[in-house]
């Protein structure tokens, strides 16, 4: 199993941006912010892609893709 844990809200953070001016410059919601921080949801790649642009990161910077149970 694949575990996706993100930086988002520390690179929001960085840019003094609130979770709604993200959720608008990426067009979701505000919730969807709030879920994606908190590792409820993970996103689709072009979300993804979208969110790394607005923080001038690669994908791989604001998402951290990790083994779970890999039995080792």
């Amino acid at each position: 199993m694949i575990l996706v844990k993100n930086k988002i809200e520390i690179y929001r953070r960085e840019l003094n941006m609130t979770q709604q001016d993200l959720a608008e410059k990426v067009k979701v919601s505000r919730q969807t912010i709030i879920s994606l921080e908190k590792g409820r949801y993970n996103p689709s790649i072009l979300l993804a892609h979208h969110i790394a642009r607005v923080f001038q990161k690669n994908i791989e910077q604001v998402f951290i893709f990790e083994e779970e149970g890999n039995g080792q």
